[in-house]
């Protein structure tokens, strides 16, 4: 079971109710192997994988990174060509976005003002300031970025990304203030699919729920997908079922209703 983690797993508070935590230590009581499957840094969904005695490899980045809580190496890391991300940086810097460059273990952002949102939606990331990005890809290969703009302008953003660099970036909607860049091909789907493999676990017997565009692809990969009430209107299409929103405690929901009810098992 693949679980994402904000506004699926966490809502703006950023803790696991009860209710939920009971639901998936019910569901690993039943054997059921649960992973988190999010576009947050590594050391941001270990700390919550800790808190949920989740052992089994982490998808982190939205699939750049699959990696074990206690493992000092991935089992599968994707990175972005440093020519590509020039590129970006060039075309970010000329536009004013507020963006944040990752790479497998950092996160950066650069030395200017900030919108207030800004600081709202990277909670528990630890950033490190520089005065240029360019220097960091030059010492580091990036994995993901991320721009942060009010929904409108998320909007423009998306969409100017998505044209200006087609078939050599994925571009998705994680939030509706929040567009990320990722390495072609990375997908949570496609991760989900490794690790699946990775553990010998068929198609059918996996379980995935999100609730942004980010998580669409898992949806609709895994046997059984899962969208949240509060979830974007791509996750909903692919949906084999919709739960209650993160407030109602839509994941324990779901697993009530496909695993602890049902037997054991996806």
């Amino acid at each position: 079971m693949a679980l994402d983690l904000d506004g699926t797993l966490i809502g703006d508070d950023l803790t696991i109710s009860a209710r939920v935590r009971a639901a998936i230590a019910g569901a690993q009581q039943r054997g059921v192997t649960v992973t988190l499957a999010t576009g947050r840094m590594f050391a941001v969904a270990a700390h919550f994988a800790r808190d949920l005695e989740i052992s089994a490899p982490l998808i982190c980045y939205q699939g750049a990174l699959i990696q074990a809580p206690g493992a000092q190496a991935p089992l599968y890391l994707a990175t972005m060509e440093r020519k590509l991300m020039g590129e970006i940086l060039e075309l970010q810097a000329r536009r004013g976005w507020s963006v944040v460059l990752y790479t497998a273990s950092e996160a950066f952002v650069a030395r200017r003002a900030y919108p207030a949102l800004f600081h709202d939606i990277l909670a528990r990331e630890s950033l490190a300031w520089v005065d240029d990005f360019q220097s960091v890809i030059l010492q580091h290969e990036p994995v993901k970025f991320i721009a942060i703009a009010e929904p409108a302008e998320a909007d423009g953003i998306e969409t100017e990304l998505g044209l200006h660099f087609d078939g050599r970036l994925e571009v998705v909607r994680s939030h509706a203030i929040v567009v990320e860049g990722h390495p072609l091909g990375v997908s949570k789907g496609d991760a989900l699919a490794r690790l699946a493999a990775h553990l010998g676990v068929p198609q059918a017997q996996v379980m995935a729920i999100g609730d942004q565009d980010n998580d669409a692809s898992m949806i609709a990969w895994a046997g059984i997908g899962v969208a949240m009430g509060n979830a974007s209107p791509s996750s909903r299409a692919v949906a084999d079922w919709i739960a209650p929103t993160v407030g109602q405690d839509g994941v324990a929901v779901a697993i009530a209703h496909f695993i602890l009810n049902n037997g054991g098992g996806t």
